[in-house]
């Protein structure tokens, strides 16, 4: 995750409220994100028995996390595993490298429900690893599809919001034109490989980038009537306006059968603008009834989604990063969360 997104006006709908005292998910499509950047957390076992207590289906982790995928071990909890953005370069340049990364991460763990591999996060053109970055992507779905497991995980990369150069209205999509020479390999190979693009999306930082465009109500998915009409499709909500305009800019670009799932998203509950326990509730609380739902561009598409984060993580800067948990480290939820 980025503190910097790019500002936009767009929007879904939705309005619900009923008060749990335990955190339980129930709606289909929806995880969340196991950081680890803390001195205080669980140990790995009492993070997975968490998400199993809890009846959360899914779960992505960062980078190599041998201790989560030993505790992942015989459950039923689907995996997004990361690749390390340091790591791509030897992986892209060496398809021995990659074939070792899969048998320790992926192979040696044959009873863990591997889903989606992200081959690096957030990959900046201006970042070392960028050049080798579609190459990893290859180098790690050949060693996949050589072990026979090319059907059921699918290989792809995290990428920011800020790719788009125009998400206003949603149809207008467009992805940045200095950052093609990245994204129209990544998006040759996901459509070759029938693979979705994961998208880093967060409305909390349009919200709070420009405040006057996009109303908090808006972001919040509290809306009560359309926002932003763009064609025949309205919007009450950022979220679903986001993804629509990821959609749009994908079919600009050769991807229009390119499926996005959101790899992050949350809200804060302290450490900046708009940031309270309440807004993180609202936002959580709302994004997980919603996303059982579809887009109006991609209506006939369920909203996969992971929450960022499990956990507030007290090592990570600034404070504004530390604030994104849905769990204090005693495994109480911290607040409680409107569901089903």
């Amino acid at each position: 995750m980025e503190i910097t997104k790019n500002s936009i006006f767009i929007p879904s709908m939705l309005l619900l409220a009923l008060t749990l005292a335990s955190f339980v998910v129930a709606a289909a499509g929806i995880g969340v994100c196991y950081g680890t950047l803390g001195d205080n957390l669980l140990s790995s076992q009492e993070v997975i028995n968490l998400f199993t207590q809890n009846n959360i289906p899914s779960m992505r982790i960062y980078n190599q996390n041998p201790s989560a995928l030993q505790a992942l071990g015989g459950s039923n909890i689907e995996v997004l595993v990361g690749v390390a953005n340091e790591d791509l370069r030897v992986i892209g340049s060496t398809p021995g490298q990659a074939n070792g990364w899969v048998q320790a991460n992926i192979l040696s763990h044959g009873n863990v429900k591997f889903k989606y591999i992200a081959v690096g996060n957030e990959i900046q053109p201006s970042d070392p690893a960028a050049n080798s970055l579609v190459a990893a992507m290859r180098n790690i779905w050949t060693a996949i599809t050589n072990a026979g497991l090319g059907d059921q995980i699918k290989v792809s990369t995290s990428v920011d919001f800020n790719v788009l150069d125009v998400s206003y209205p949603p149809s207008g999509g467009t992805f940045k034109s200095d950052r093609m020479w990245l994204l129209g390999p990544i998006i040759s190979f996901l459509v070759e490989t029938q693979a979705p693009l994961l998208v880093n999306t967060y409305p909390y930082f349009s919200h709070v980038s420009d405040p006057q465009s996009v109303p908090l109500d808006y972001a919040l998915f509290r809306s009560p009537s359309v926002v932003v009409q763009d064609g025949s499709s309205g919007y009450q909500n950022l979220f679903d306006a986001m993804l629509d305009a990821v959609y749009s800019a994908l079919e600009k670009a050769d991807g229009g059968s390119v499926r996005v799932v959101v790899s992050e998203t949350g809200w804060p509950s302290d450490g900046g603008a708009a940031t309270s326990v309440d807004n993180a509730r609202t936002y959580s609380t709302n994004l997980v009834s919603h996303v059982k739902g579809r887009t109006p561009k991609r209506p006939d598409q369920p909203i996969e989604t992971y929450i960022f984060a499990m956990f507030d993580e007290n090592q990570k800067s600034p404070d504004l990063e530390k604030f994104w948990g849905l769990f204090h480290p005693d495994k109480q939820p911290k607040y409680p969360i409107t569901l089903n």
